[in-house]
């Protein structure tokens, strides 16, 4: 049965976890007291996109961001590039942690009040922690979460997304073609605010616990994110179009052995993700803030209950 297989799986990583938390060493690099924001970023054994991110990162902000990864295995010295560079806070796992668990250690590096999950597969374009951080003083409040626009190289029908390609791999990359074609580019900001490059105060992610570890490695854990935001009364949930970053791709996710996110979302909150970020979070909509309380109808409820049931045959 799917349930006794799911309880076996659960004590198998449960073991796991116990030898990673024995293994875990932290390293603070950085002498600054405190930035203006903290850089969070999870990385598996992918050191040439590591390194293009936080180059990016350095050349293309506006303000001097503290940047912390969680080395995952680091088979590939990530470990000595980063001590190398000498800037760089890291937590360090020989095992992969995932996302979940990875990003929730990094919280306890960060020295500013406001933190930014950014995944090593990115490059970020100039000014977009101006663009980012610019919502903040707007928004006069923690209860948010902002999210960069993607520009990628594939259209996967993602409305939230800028499709032109420059590359899909290190050896392809066009840099200087991307950083001069995309010069004030800009899309409208728009609703639904749950993947990264995503910011939120510091409050606010220990308020609601960080990363839900029951969804490591981290399938479906950014729409759970949002969720308990959301449940902690955020409605506030904004891309914003003129912060920009271009995506490689899931380089890390093709690799990984995938949870059952999707159906774990559905029976934690009683609805699927794809409800939660196109109903009431309405995901790709022009940006305004969403309305205090979502009620679901009779027919909307019986629908995902049917869902849930099927999730379990």
């Amino acid at each position: 049965m799917r349930v006794k297989a799911t309880i076996d799986a659960s004590l198998l990583h449960l073991e796991h976890v116990t030898y990673m938390v024995d293994s875990i060493q932290k390293k603070i690099n950085t002498t600054q007291r405190t930035f203006p924001f903290s850089i969070l970023i999870p990385s598996w054994n992918n050191l040439s996109y590591l390194q293009l991110c936080i180059s990016s990162i350095q050349k293309n902000s506006t303000r001097q961001a503290q940047i912390i990864v969680c080395i995952n295995e680091g088979k590939d010295q990530t470990r000595n590039w980063i001590e190398s560079e000498g800037n760089i806070d890291y937590v360090y796992s020989p095992s992969n942690l995932g996302i979940c668990y990875g990003l929730n250690l990094c919280r306890t590096l960060v020295k500013s009040d406001y933190i930014v999950y950014l995944n090593d597969d990115m490059y970020v374009l100039p000014g977009w922690d101006e663009k980012l951080l610019a919502g903040v003083k707007q928004a006069e409040t923690k209860l948010f979460m902002f999210s960069s626009t993607m520009v990628e190289p594939h259209d996967t029908g993602n409305p939230c997304v800028i499709v032109q390609d420059y590359g899909t791999s290190i050896e392809s990359f066009e840099e200087n073609k991307l950083l001069h074609e995309t010069k004030g580019m800009s899309i409208e900001h728009w609703s639904g605010s749950t993947w990264p490059p995503n910011l939120m105060h510091v409050d606010l992610w220990d308020m609601v616990g960080g990363m839900s570890m029951e969804f490591s490695p981290g399938m479906y854990s950014d729409p759970d994110l949002s969720m308990k935001c959301y449940e902690a009364g955020v409605r506030i949930f904004k891309g914003v179009g003129d912060s920009l970053v271009y995506h490689f791709g899931s380089k890390s996710t093709k690799r990984v052995k995938k949870n059952r996110g999707k159906d774990q979302f559905l029976r934690k909150w009683q609805m699927s993700a794809r409800y939660f970020t196109q109903v009431i979070l309405r995901r790709g909509a022009v940006y305004e803030k969403l309305e205090e309380n979502h009620r679901m109808t009779v027919s909307q409820r019986l629908l995902q209950k049917i869902k849930i049931l099927k999730s379990w045959i």
